[in-house]
């Protein structure tokens, strides 16, 4: 967790990194709309659900390093 104290104390680079995790969710959510695929619909929740702990990083990081 040391080594990403860098990326999430600095706003500007965390807002970056925070507007592409974004971008990459609502890829995520356009294949969840227009899939009939099963294995897509999956596939796409699950990568959802990492995105979505992904941008829960830096509270994570910064309760337990202090």
């Amino acid at each position: 967790l040391q080594k990403l104290k860098p990326l999430v104390s600095n706003n500007r680079q965390w807002q970056h990194f925070n507007n592409y995790i974004d971008m990459l969710v609502e890829l995520e959510l356009r294949i969840l709309e227009q899939s009939d695929d099963m294995v897509a619909i999956h596939r796409a929740q699950g990568a959802n659900m990492a995105y979505n702990k992904i941008k829960k990083l830096r509270e994570h990081v910064n309760a337990n390093i202090t």
